[in-house]
């Protein structure tokens, strides 16, 4: 995993301090989290806000840790989110940053735009970004990173790459510097084309088992 982040950091001209890995650990148990920790990773993804509630008495004494909520958040789990993440990084519409700023709590928050055209992929369109932007500036608790994206599937990581360039212009277009895209299979890509946060599970724990 570093061996190949480094090597894209080498293309790209980049340093390893200017990205962050953010550890995915949805369906894997809390012990996982610790070791993880313990070797020196601190920042770790889940995506439904119910399976990190049965983790987080585990793991929320870990000094440094910071979670990530980076699945599709429902408006009735807005303020458990809260309670519980560091970064919500898929915020897509005004209403949601209303709901998240009114729990009371500061937060640090990226927006989650949707790049492709399938349908179940959640975000806000490109053109929706700017207000989407100023709505959250109206958020005293709120401090916006920058962008999120998750491009289609496919087994060709190059695939991804016209979706990482795409969420890097937007984001220069709009002033922002955080860019959060790039999974397992992808992440030479994104890192070439900016990305600051990847998302890695698989890379890092191995194929996780599916739910019984």
């Amino acid at each position: 995993m570093e061996a190949r982040l480094e090597q894209a950091l080498t293309r790209a001209g980049r340093q390893r301090k200017e990205i962050t890995i953010v550890a995915v650990t949805k369906l894997f148990p809390a012990a996982v989290f610790q070791q993880a920790y313990s070797l020196g990773l601190h920042h770790f993804g889940e995506n439904y806000v119910q399976e990190f509630e049965s983790k987080y008495s585990h793991v929320s004494s870990l000094q440094h840790a910071r979670f990530h909520f980076i699945g599709h958040l429902q408006s009735n789990k807005a303020r458990r989110a809260t309670e519980i993440f560091h970064v919500l990084q898929t915020i897509d519409t005004p209403k949601l940053a209303r709901r998240l700023n009114e729990a009371g709590k500061a937060l640090d928050v990226m927006i989650e735009v949707k790049l492709a055209e399938e349908e179940a992929k959640a975000g806000a369109a490109p053109q929706e970004v700017p207000a989407l932007i100023d709505a959250i500036g109206a958020c005293p608790n709120l401090r916006l990173l920058g962008l999120m994206t998750m491009p289609p599937w496919s087994e060709d990581a190059e695939a991804s790459r016209p979706y990482f360039r795409r969420l890097r212009e937007l984001a220069g277009r709009n002033g922002l510097g955080g860019l959060s895209m790039g999974m397992s299979h992808d992440f030479e890509a994104a890192v070439e084309e900016g990305a600051t946060m990847i998302r890695i599970g698989t890379a890092l724990f191995g194929r996780r088992s599916k739910p019984a």
